[in-house]
């Protein structure tokens, strides 16, 4: 296996965390989620992360709770440990996207309710029902994007 320049690890770490937080992540959340996938493995202990970020276990914990939240990360145990570690796999992209299914479905209950609420005919009821047009439609082409990126994903496994 190559060796690797860990001030060019670093360096990329701070450049994707940088990256994700113009992206709108916090920046915390984004050099943890940054810092894993900076790792063969996709694994650190909380420990290792605070270490290779030099940040608080606080720090550590607070990012992780939220990229668990968001299926951005996961938490495994060791049997007969009581260390977490934490895992970013390679579809951690994929998982986090599908389950925005359950969010957009909230988005349109709630925009069905504001037309309700506001009255078709109203200059309000008529913006939401162009923002349920707009959640349907998002809903509709996440769908077909993630089985086109399912049947290519397949595609590279099949090359490989």
């Amino acid at each position: 296996m190559a060796e690797r320049d860990p001030e060019a690890v670093g360096q990329f770490v701070e450049h994707f965390a940088s990256a994700l937080t113009d992206a709108g992540l916090q920046r915390m959340h984004a050099r943890v989620f940054a810092a894993l996938h900076g790792t063969d493995s996709g694994r650190l202990t909380a420990a290792e992360i605070a270490e290779t970020l030099q940040i608080s276990p606080a720090a550590v914990s607070g990012a992780v709770r939220y990229l668990i939240q968001f299926n951005l990360v996961r938490r495994e145990r060791e049997p007969g440990s009581r260390r977490d570690t934490f895992v970013v796999d390679n579809d951690s992209w994929y998982e986090a996207i599908v389950n925005r299914d359950e969010v957009i479905l909230r988005w349109q209950l709630s925009a069905k309710k504001g037309i309700e609420a506001l009255g078709p005919d109203t200059p309000g009821g008529r913006r939401m029902a162009e923002s349920l047009a707009f959640f349907e439609f998002i809903y509709q082409e996440l769908h077909e994007l993630i089985a086109r990126w399912q049947k290519i994903k397949d595609e590279r496994a099949e090359a490989d």
